[in-house]
């Protein structure tokens, strides 16, 4: 029996050796197509459980751990799966700033917790560089997985500061990741760089392009930058217009959702916070004995519509506790609201008068460094220091950032040009505004408030010629005086790189935190009440203006409009990506020349203003009655082809046309829509596909 099933064994195997030699092309178990997913992550800012600090409570749409859930789901519908991050991962929370970054000593948990998700790569931010270098080499140690940068070198030696490229495995294909950081960190972070060099990151790309190519059969590329420019040549759609052998790019830093097609490279980027996962899909194909692109894919991936993973929460809960109790102590009290309520809903009055938030925070500066005058922004709208107990959460909801102080001796002339500098933030202002609108151009913690000086912001004059009446000490401020001034170390590299200011500093607080300084004033005050000196104002906003003052009665009309704001039946317009608000101010003229002024206002102004075309409404309309009227017939040609989505209290345009992979301007265009940031609840937009 046993001869007779080795007799069988050896017919078959001769028959595969002839088979074999009679058809040799053809090929046993070897793949001629391949699917390779990447999955991309970036600014993260720290937030490994879906937890916010600053307000106690767990979140849907945000976290590492919900970014976990959708990477097993992912892996396990491809087991060919990468995953790599795009930077501003360690910085952001108080569990990373103010517990671990400053603590060399111990492991970082952002670190710990990629290394638990196997993580394949990561290219350095910008806000790794916020805690200095040595932070960097120490994170890279820790790292199971090699982190990039191939545009950042020492000046020493030109030696690279970390890895330029890594070339992952999956499935037999060996893929080239290339990582680029942002140049412009010398711009935010210049004393803590100054051992390095940035460059420009198409220029080290093209460097390592070639190689890559001889070491690996896919290229893709990570890019801690916006797709377009931000102050000129930094964009990363440079590095694909140069390199289009790169198949997938990574971007983010503008915490914008990016997917889109450019040439033949996908481009793809995601949300802040751990609240949206980029997904690339690669097709291989074998040609010859090499595998060739056939097909590259992106999608965007909300975490909301994940459960966060409970593996990775009970994996990091030691140091979610530890930050949990960092924050039980009670640091103060405060006697009332540091911030009163907007007028209109969407533009904080933190900057738009001056007001108890930004005056603690410059007293703290001025109190720390000794200085005359002090500087300081609102680095989230919605910042205040609300009645009742202060803890850390306090502190970290009206200072965001880790940054440190800075003192520095100026001149008159630097003082104005800062100024000015800052100024900029405010649109012109125009007959018929209903309110003051911010450059969209202009990120609001870019905006300085100053104390120490008294001044007035004048914003119907051009930008540069808006600072008047600047004294200090009730005395006209000369270009030749002589002053102390007290910043944070962002706004020193940023203003020296500039060339507004020059000097060194006569006082530095690294590695103590502004937010220390504030956190060690209160506790020394114990109770604390909300002072505003009003040192300074907003002037050159005429709201009297004749258009405003309309009225059959009560309320006029610019009362009306804001009402109407405040209800939800108009929305204070921001820009595409949503991270600057209030871009456009609403105004009385463009409403009523649209049609969206009820006929009471209209037929009550003065009959010297009231021309001949003007046609009077036979009944009263609200806006949202006018806005329905004028919405255009929208021919279909195929309704399977079309979405409609029905406007809620709240929406904005580019909000809407990102749910869709849209812009505001291809919905705007679509809808035949007279005035994109006017849109109502209710109204259906219809989407193109």
């Amino acid at each position: 029996m046993f001869k007779r099933e080795r007799k069988i064994i050896s017919l078959a195997l001769l028959l595969f050796i002839l088979v074999g030699i009679v058809f040799p092309s053809i090929s046993f178990g070897e793949r001629e197509e391949l699917n390779i997913t990447i999955l991309g992550t970036t600014d993260m800012h720290a937030n490994i459980f879906n937890w916010s600090y600053e307000d106690g409570t767990e979140k849907d749409d945000l976290g590492i751990a919900k970014v976990y859930s959708v990477v097993e789901e992912i892996r396990k519908e491809n087991p060919n799966t990468l995953l790599i991050d795009n930077g501003d991962t360690i910085q952001g929370t108080i569990l990373s700033d103010d517990l671990y970054n400053t603590k060399k000593e111990l492991p970082h948990p952002v670190i710990d917790v990629m290394n638990f998700m196997k993580y394949d790569a990561m290219t350095l931010g910008n806000h790794e560089f916020n805690f200095g270098i040595d932070m960097v080499k120490k994170i890279e140690k820790e790292a199971e997985f090699p982190i990039l940068a191939a545009n950042v070198k020492y000046n020493k030696d030109d030696s690279y500061f970390v890895k330029p490229y890594a070339i992952a495995e999956v499935a037999g294909i060996k893929v080239g990741i290339l990582g680029l950081t942002n140049p412009n960190i010398p711009r935010w972070d210049g004393p803590k760089v100054t051992e390095l060099k940035f460059e420009n990151m198409a220029d080290a790309a093209e460097k390592h392009i070639k190689e890559l190519k001889e070491k690996s059969d896919i290229i893709i590329a990570t890019a801690h930058a916006g797709f377009e420019e931000e102050y000129g040549k930094d964009g990363a759609k440079e590095i694909i217009e140069r390199c289009p052998e790169i198949a997938a790019l990574l971007v983010g830093h503008s915490h914008a959702t990016v997917k889109e097609k450019f040439k033949d490279t996908v481009v793809g980027g995601a949300r802040d916070a751990g609240r949206q996962v980029v997904r690339f899909d690669l097709s291989l194909k074998k040609d010859k004995d090499n595998w060739v692109l056939a097909d590259n894919k992106v999608g965007i991936i909300d975490v909301k519509d994940y459960k966060a993973s409970e593996e990775l929460k009970e994996y990091a809960k030691e140091y979610h506790k530890k930050t949990l109790d960092f924050l039980v102590d009670i640091i103060g009290v405060a006697a009332a609201d540091f911030i009163p309520t907007s007028e209109i809903k969407g533009i904080p009055e933190a900057q738009i008068r001056d007001t108890a938030v930004i005056d603690l925070i410059n007293e703290v500066q001025l109190k720390a460094t000794g200085a005359d005058i002090a500087a300081a922004a609102l680095f989230q709208p919605n910042s205040n220091i609300k009645a009742g107990d202060i803890t850390y959460a306090s502190i970290f909801d009206i200072y965001k950032y880790p940054n440190t102080l800075i003192g520095i001796e100026i001149n008159g002339k630097e003082l104005k040009d800062y100024m000015e500098w800052s100024a900029k933030y405010y649109n012109t202002f125009k007959p018929g505004d209903i309110n003051i609108s911010f450059n969209p151009d202009i990120r609001g913690y870019n905006y300085d408030m100053f104390q120490g000086v008294e001044y007035k912001v004048d914003i119907s004059k051009p930008e540069g010629q808006r600072i008047v009446d600047l004294k200090f000490k009730d005395k006209p401020v000369k270009d030749t005086d002589k002053f102390k001034l007290a910043i944070n170390n962002y706004r020193y590299g940023g203003l020296k790189n500039m060339g507004i200011i020059s000097g060194e500093p006569y006082f530095e607080s690294d590695p103590k935190s502004l937010r220390s300084y504030i956190a060690d004033y209160i506790r020394e005050k114990g109770e604390i009440a909300p002072e505003t000196d009003n040192n300074w104002e907003i002037i050159g906003a005429d709201f009297n203006d004749p258009y405003n003052e309309y009225t059959i009665g009560e309320p006029k009309l610019r009362e009306y409009i804001i009402n109407e704001i405040n209800k939800g039946n108009i929305v204070i317009p921001s820009s595409e990506d949503g991270r600057t608000y209030n871009v456009k101010s609403i105004n009385t003229q463009d409403l009523i020349k649209e049609g969206l002024i009820p006929k009471e206002f209209i037929a009550n102004k003065p009959a010297a203003e009231v021309k001949p075309e003007q046609k009077i409404e036979e009944k009263p309309k609200t806006i949202q009655e006018s806005v329905k009227e004028t919405k255009p017939e929208v021919k279909l040609v195929s309704t399977e082809k079309q979405n409609k989505y029905v406007v809620k209290p709240g929406d904005v345009l580019w909000k809407i046309g990102r749910a869709f992979g849209k812009t505001w301007k291809e919905l705007a265009e679509f809808n035949n829509l007279k005035n994109p940031h006017l849109i109502y609840p209710g109204q259906i937009i219809y989407i193109p596909q």
